[in-house]
């Protein structure tokens, strides 16, 4: 082979090849059928399971094999390991302000290894432990069904549905403990995550999925919040200036990870029958969640929660006030409902662990009438892959636009290998120059998605500072002179 072969000069292979090809199931119809297989009974004996508990409470017994958050953590572990993945416990010693003593937090991990991509990771989590009224009481009993044994139960979901699949990147399933005293389960696993040399390219957390009707009566069965930061704040110190100037104030890797959900979510519409209501803040106000401490280390992460949240049925003690009842039993809860977000949350698992990684591309166009697209990765799309279908897609909308609404595909591609050594191994990757006439950079954002063979595109990378789905690194200084 050549160094280098231009896409271009493909077209002939492309023309000749899909004649012969048979069409592959679209990517949608794949994840579809898996998000039908998820189970409403199973989830509710899952949180009937843990409500037994009686308290999940952070500083509860770690020792007693009936009650408590070490007896819940080793169950829920048990019943991923129980599904032929491999897990662990992540733990750290931790104090804090609502850890008074050193306690051993634990979260139970399941790590199901991609085939192809192993390090490239999209990580799923609910937080495990409960709580009541008084966020110190470790004694009293403290169900958590909806916060967050709904959450919890959708992560062994997804692990017993997805585990019997193969995928070219890793999914990891983790049931988080110490949320309520300061998102120390997050930053275990984030930690966990980074000393593993991961590329995190999600973490779909999911706090509180399983009621659909507030506690002013409001119901809302159809839709579920995603939330997701603006800026990326990890690296914001570097980032403001530049993106002052060049733009990202709504194009963090979160960002566009809630736009990729939106857009699931409609193509799917006809078998989950959820939409999804993007909300553009980190978390509820003056709220938290574990997704936080994915992005405090760079890696992108939302939260999924319900439409309109049951205050009556958080962080209360058991109890009767003037006829209301007070406290996060199953029986306020809506199964249908925590189906419908489960539903979502396997099919974006299995589709971003079956996409390639977005790239990370850059722009130019200061004091032009067209804008320049550019990027480069070394994870090369294979000459097979093109038989289906260019690998990469130029997006891009108004700077008033929520969501991409123009595309096409890129086709001024450059593939370079080395001629020394004929492997599949000594590819390079792919060099990306488009330019788009006529189009303004000033009126405009853009960003790029990769597509592999069975149709399975990435998020959108956008062409911003801080737009990588990577952790920010700042540039080197120039060199001196």
């Amino acid at each position: 082979m050549r160094p280098s072969i231009l896409l271009s000069a493909l077209a002939l292979l492309l023309a000749t090849t899909a004649a012969a090809t048979p069409p592959l199931p679209g990517p949608e119809a794949r994840v579809a059928e898996y998000a039908r297989a998820v189970d409403g009974q199973r989830m509710k004996r899952t949180i009937e399971k843990l409500v037994s508990f009686g308290t999940r409470h952070t500083l509860s017994s770690q020792t007693d094999p009936k009650r408590g958050i070490g007896a819940s953590v080793r169950w829920a572990e048990a019943e991923m390991k129980r599904l032929g993945l491999r897990t662990l416990q992540t733990c750290d010693t931790v104090t804090g302000r609502r850890v008074p003593t050193p306690t051993r937090v634990c979260n139970a991990v399941a790590i199901q290894l991609g085939t192809e991509r192993p390090n490239d990771v999209v990580i799923i989590t609910g937080h495990i432990d409960s709580r009541v009224t008084d966020v110190m009481n470790a004694t009293a009993d403290a169900p958590g069904a909806n916060d967050d044994g709904s959450g919890t139960a959708a992560v062994i979901e997804a692990a017993r549905v997805l585990s019997k699949r193969k995928f070219p990147g890793t999914i990891v399933y983790a049931a988080l403990s110490g949320e309520e005293q300061g998102l120390l389960g997050g930053k275990i696993l984030a930690d966990y995550a980074k000393a593993q040399g991961w590329n995190v390219v999600a973490n779909l957390n999911n706090d509180i999925i399983g009621n659909s009707c507030g506690s002013d009566g409001v119901c809302n069965p159809n839709q579920v919040r995603v939330f997701s930061e603006g800026p990326r704040w990890q690296g914001r110190e570097d980032l403001a200036p530049r993106q002052r100037s060049l733009g990202g104030e709504n194009d963090s890797p979160s960002r566009n990870l809630s736009r990729f959900l939106d857009t699931l979510a409609e193509r799917l519409h006809g078998d989950l029958g959820l939409d999804v209501m993007q909300i553009w803040r980190n978390d509820r106000f003056g709220r938290g969640g574990d997704h936080t401490e994915f992005l405090n280390a760079g890696y992108p992460a939302v939260r999924f929660s319900v439409a309109v949240e049951n205050y009556n049925h958080q962080h209360q003690d058991l109890r009767v006030e003037n006829g209301v009842e007070f406290g996060d039993n199953i029986d306020k809860m809506d199964f249908s409902y925590l189906v419908k977000v489960t539903k979502l949350n396997v099919a974006a698992l299995a589709w971003l662990a079956s996409a390639p990684p977005p790239p990370e591309p850059t722009i130019e166009g200061a004091v032009s009438t067209d804008t320049t697209v550019s990027w480069h990765t070394r994870e090369a799309p294979t000459l097979k892959e093109l038989k289906q279908r260019p690998p990469f897609l130029i997006h891009w909308r108004r700077t008033d636009e929520p969501n991409w609404s123009q595309q096409r595909a890129a086709m001024n591609c450059i593939y370079a290998s080395s001629p020394r050594v004929p492997s599949a191994k000594a590819k390079i990757g792919w060099t990306c120059e488009e330019i788009i006439k006529g189009i303004r950079v000033d009126d405009w954002v853009f960003g790029v998605s990769s597509v592999n063979e069975n149709g399975f595109e990435s998020p959108v990378a956008s062409a911003v500072p801080g737009g990588a789905f990577r952790p920010y690194t700042p540039p080197p200084p120039p060199p001196a002179q």
